[in-house]
C-alpha cells in the first residue's frame, strides 16, 4: 500500500492573531465594538489634522525666522536693531523714525496677521459672498489682464497695529505686499478702562470716545465695561482684536460697505487715542 504523504505548513505562513483581537472581551456586543473603533478613529483624525489657520501661522513663523536669519539691513535703524542696540519699538515710533524694512518690526515684535474682506465672489443676482481678494480687469489688445488686491492687518494684541494694501497679478504676492506694508505702517495706541460701570484698572478698551473719518465713512468708538465684547462690524473686529482691544461700543455712518474707507477710519480713530484729553 502506498503511504500517504503529510504536508507540514511552515510556521511563517500562519498569520498571527492581532493583539487587539486577543485582548477583546467576548462580552462586548458588535455595536459596542464599532462605537469604540469610531472613537479611536476620531481621536486619531483630530490629532493628525490641523486647521488652516494653524498651518498658515506655522508656515509664516518658519518663513519669518528664515528671513530674519538671512536679513542684511540697509538702513541705520535696521543696523541698530540687528546689532542689538535698539530693542524697543516704542522708542522708534515715539521719535517718529521712519521704518523702511519690515524685518525691524519682525525682530522686535511677535505679530499676527489677518486679511480684510474687500472683494466679492460671483453670485446670482449680485448676491456674491465677500472674500479677501478683490479682482479687477484691464482691457488691452492682448485681452483682459487680471489683477488681485488684498488688504491686511497686523498686530501683537498689545497696543500695536497696522493696515496695508497690496496689489499683484496673483493672490499670494498681493497678500505678501499687503502684510509688508502693514508692518511699515505700524502705529501704537493707548488703551485703558474708562467706562463708568467698570473699575478693573485693566487695559481692555479705548481710553475715551474717539472718532475717525475717511471719505463718507465715519466711525465712533466708545469705551465699554469688561465683558461687553466688540460691538462693531466684522472687519473692524479684526483690527481691534489685533490691536488688543476687547470691549468697545461703536457708531458708524456713511457707506460702511466700502471696506477700504472703513478700515482707514477705524485706524484713524485708534490713532487719536494717543492724544491728550483737554
Amino acid at each position: 500500500m502506498a503511504k500517504q504523504e503529510t504536508v507540514n505548513e511552515p510556521k511563517d505562513l500562519i498569520e498571527p492573531v492581532p493583539e487587539e483581537l486577543e485582548k477583546l472581551d467576548e462580552d462586548l456586543s458588535v455595536e459596542e465594538i464599532v462605537a469604540e473603533a469610531e472613537k479611536k478613529g476620531e481621536t486619531i483624525k483630530q490629532e493628525r489634522e490641523m486647521t488652516f489657520l494653524e498651518k498658515r501661522a506655522e508656515r509664516e513663523r518658519k518663513e519669518s525666522s528664515e528671513r530674519l536669519a538671512s536679513w542684511i539691513p540697509k538702513t541705520k535703524i535696521g543696523r541698530e536693531v540687528k546689532e542689538g542696540k535698539e530693542k524697543d519699538i516704542d522708542n522708534i515710533l515715539e521719535n517718529k523714525k521712519k521704518i523702511l524694512e519690515p524685518e525691524i518690526v519682525d525682530s522686535l515684535l511677535k505679530l499676527e496677521s489677518d486679511l480684510l474682506s474687500i472683494g466679492q465672489a460671483k453670485g446670482k443676482f449680485g448676491g456674491g459672498k465677500r472674500r479677501a481678494w478683490r479682482q479687477t480687469q484691464k482691457k488691452t489688445k492682448e485681452g483682459n489682464v487680471l489683477t488681485f488686491s488684498a488688504m491686511a492687518v497686523v498686530g501683537d494684541k498689545d497696543g500695536h497695529v497696522g493696515v496695508g494694501f497690496g496689489k499683484s497679478k496673483e493672490t499670494l504676492p498681493s497678500r505678501e505686499k499687503a502684510v509688508r506694508k502693514a508692518k511699515l505702517n505700524l502705529i501704537r495706541i493707548n488703551r485703558g478702562c474708562a467706562h463708568f460701570d467698570c473699575s478693573c484698572n485693566e487695559k481692555h478698551t479705548v481710553p475715551y470716545v474717539v472718532v475717525g473719518k475717511c471719505g463718507s465713512v465715519r466711525i465712533k468708538l466708545i469705551p465699554a465695561p469688561q465683558g461687553t465684547g466688540l460691538v462693531v462690524g466684522d472687519e473692524c473686529k479684526k483690527i481691534l482684536r489685533l490691536a488688543g482691544i476687547k470691549d468697545v461700543y461703536s457708531n458708524t455712518y456713511g457707506s460702511v460697505k466700502t471696506t477700504f474707507n472703513l478700515a482707514k477710519a477705524c485706524l484713524q480713530a485708534l490713532e487719536k487715542t494717543k492724544e491728550l484729553i483737554r
